[in-house]
């Protein structure tokens, strides 16, 4: 709650982004600010434009808010809300990437009409504009047997999870097989900067001899309508490879074991330096 301390979740990055002495930092009260309060910062002697913000997820309205907050005092973030947006929600991507990526379908007033979801998909998932409630009780997966009446009262339990994090459309997604080594499935975040692919990252806690991500794959989406900003890809039980998410840089997490260090550096170098986190 004290702003001018680092997040404990977020206290090993901004100790390795410091000790590269390639960036400064500013620290804001981002609990206070998102329940009213006024923004606060840490010292903004050494700042220099641009910013990046890299923290916990936002709204697409409180980023807008952030960035005009901050604006206001002189700082300006090099993600502007309209790149934040075309990221951050999933179905502003999808058209882009849609041969790439499992089929969806999406409900913006949240009522979903499974009859008609299952001509489409023989087993299907479900998340908002950004998440799932992956690793909960909520299904994994519906298949053909579910009802409309049994989807409905399983929805209430994806409603507590998402709670007031639920943003945007509620999305159906074709439910892909994916292949899996010793129970772990094979997926990779690929983080790119300024249409430059800065690094490349084992992402679900698996073995580190399975096959890698095929480089041109993750090459064919680098130049989306954002400066900074993650995509996720998996292995399919027949080889092939999907993207299965997308994000905002500043708001997507590293993957476990990463090389922090190597990527603040290609972080910088990606964006030419100059540039605040």
């Amino acid at each position: 709650m004290n702003y001018r301390e680092v997040n404990e979740h977020m206290h090993d990055e901004y100790q390795t982004a410091e000790d590269t002495g390639l960036f400064n930092m500013i620290l804001f009260n981002y609990d206070a600010w998102l329940n009213g309060e006024k923004l606060r910062m840490t010292d903004q002697t050494d700042i220099s434009n641009p910013v990046l913000y890299r923290g916990w997820m936002l709204k697409p309205e409180e980023y807008k808010k952030l960035y005009g907050d901050l604006a206001h005092r002189g700082i300006h973030l090099l993600t502007n809300p309209e790149a934040y947006a075309n990221m951050h929600l999933f179905p502003n991507v999808y058209p882009v990437i849609k041969e790439d990526t499992a089929e969806m379908m999406c409900f913006p007033d949240g009522k979903v009409d499974v009859e008609m979801v299952k001509q489409h998909f023989d087993r299907f998932m479900i998340k908002d504009s950004v998440k799932s409630t992956k690793g909960t009780e909520f299904p994994a997966f519906f298949n053909q047997s579910v009802t409309q009446e049994e989807f409905d009262e399983k929805m209430n339990i994806f409603y507590k999870y998402r709670g007031d994090l639920l943003t945007g459309s509620i999305c159906v997604k074709e439910y892909l097989n994916l292949k899996r080594y010793d129970g772990k499935t094979n997926e990779f975040r690929v983080f790119y900067a300024n249409g430059q692919i800065i690094s490349v990252s084992r992402n679900s806690h698996q073995p580190g001899d399975t096959s890698e991500l095929p480089l041109k794959l993750a090459e064919k989406y680098g130049n989306m309508k954002s400066p900074y900003y993650t995509i996720d890809y998996a292995e399919l039980e027949d080889g092939s490879w999907k993207i299965i998410e997308a994000g905002d840089g500043g708001v997507s997490g590293l993957s476990s074991g990463q090389d922090a260090v190597a990527y603040y550096k290609s972080l910088y170098h990606a964006l030419a330096g100059g540039v605040n986190i």
